[in-house]
């Protein structure tokens, strides 16, 4: 009998049920499965019931919680008994299913935004801004910063008039660019700003754009946020001996931009700002602290401390309210504010192995984000689980900017001087 009660406890009875749709929804009836089987198991049996020309990678959840370990081990770790039929939801794995082809530059990738689906920008170390329709294919060059470009921002994206840019810079100012997508053909356009905006007085190191708004915030080794028009206002001089030069295009006198507002309060370098609504901006800074600021009193209504230093902040997730930020250790954290009495992050993620120099909400998802890090890797999360849902290494030295595109695409660059996009990822 206790053999045989042994046996019975290595067999499991479940249901398989899913979203998805048609190829890949199995007959919804019970099937026995050995208890010992891991997620690559039951992605083998999902895919055996679906009879698929080309296997499917899955995941699996049960409870709401993502299975990165045994079935057994997994019902043993949250007490759920083996003797129900267990109902088990699969949807397909996060992982890229294609490598575009590298996209080469002149020097190290600092900064890319890919928050319009027509367009990629990035931002080099040579100083140059650029905009990419698909992978090789560079239609702008923005130019005229005399250092590394550390930031790069769409501050509208489909504008009647084209797309504006804005980009920060080592050489302590900003600059704004008025780009027609229909202007460039066969060759690649150079494009000079129409707006320089000046009084940082260090580095730039971040750019972000308001939500719904004609504004752009910024960061700086100053330890200050400033808060600029992006709108090409008549009553600003033009700035003496300065002129930009569109394609075929007469040259015009160039406006100098002042800040409306600054932001005071960090300690140290204000390394990352995002602004995702329209009078709040966040921000982080080596002080060890993320900020939330109300644009219109210029006061902090929230102060968030990790005890390191801190490159990168995003915030996205359920309710659009979870902040994301990664610094000088491998740990990327995740707040909830909404939790009242508590600083303390929701969720650590520890599998990278250095600094963390990226990271990003997907933008229709509350649990998916990514991370980049000077390891070389980029990994994509899922809070269900503590583990990555996929590693992306296509880099071949430190990566320093990571961001969405269309949804199913991840875009990044490093210090290899490539623009790489990873797709076909199936975000459920």
């Amino acid at each position: 009998m206790n053999g045989e009660g042994e046996d019975a406890s290595k067999v499991i009875h479940v249901k398989f049920l899913t979203k998805l749709d048609y190829p890949f929804k199995v007959p919804v009836t019970s099937v026995v499965i050995p208890s010992s089987v891991t997620r690559l198991g039951l992605s083998s049996i999902v895919n055996s019931l679906l009879t698929l020309e080309k296997p499917e990678p899955f995941d699996f959840l049960i409870d709401g919680e993502l299975i990165r370990m045994s079935l057994e081990q997994f019902l043993n770790a949250k007490g759920i008994s083996a003797e129900r039929t267990l109902e088990i939801e699969y949807i397909r794995a996060v992982a890229p299913r294609k490598e575009e082809k590298p996209s080469l530059h002149d020097d190290w990738v600092s900064a890319v935004d890919s928050s319009s689906p027509r367009f990629v920008l990035t931002g080099c170390y040579d100083g140059l801004g650029r905009i990419w329709s698909s992978p090789g294919s560079c239609t702008h060059i923005l130019e005229g910063h005399t250092g590394a470009i550390s930031s790069i921002a769409f501050a509208n994206s489909e504008g009647a008039e084209g797309v504006t840019v804005a980009t920060a810079s080592k050489d302590r100012t900003l600059r704004l660019f008025k780009v027609d997508p229909a202007e460039s053909g066969d060759s690649t356009t150079r494009v000079g700003a129409y707006k320089i905006l000046c009084g940082h007085k260090a580095s730039v190191a971040s750019v972000a754009a308001q939500k719904y708004g004609s504004k752009v915030c910024s960061g700086s080794w100053d330890c200050t946020i400033n808060v600029w028009d992006t709108n090409e206002s008549t009553s600003e001089l033009s700035v003496p001996g300065k002129k930009r030069k569109g394609n075929n295009q007469a040259e015009e006198p160039q406006l100098e931009g002042e800040a409306e507002t600054t932001l005071v309060g960090h300690t140290q370098c204000v390394s990352s700002v995002v602004w995702p609504e329209h009078d709040v901006i966040y921000s982080c800074s080596w002080d060890h602290s993320v900020r939330r600021w109300d644009v219109e009193t210029g006061k902090d209504s929230l102060n968030l401390y990790s005890g390191k230093a801190l490159n990168t902040v995003d915030v996205g997730g359920e309710g659009s309210a979870l902040v994301a930020a990664g610094g000088s250790d491998p740990i990327l954290r995740v707040w909830d504010p909404r939790k009242p009495g508590t600083s303390a992050p929701v969720f650590q993620f520890a599998s990278h192995s250095s600094w963390i120099s990226a990271c990003k909400w997907h933008t229709s998802s509350w649990f998916h984000l990514l991370s980049a890090s000077y390891d070389g890797k980029i990994m994509l999360w899922d809070l269900r689980t503590a583990w990555p849902l996929s590693i992306i290494e296509t880099h071949k030295d430190k990566v320093l900017c990571a961001d969405w595109w269309k949804g199913d695409s991840v875009v990044s660059g490093g210090a290899d001087s490539n623009l790489r996009i990873s797709s076909g990822i199936s975000i459920s």
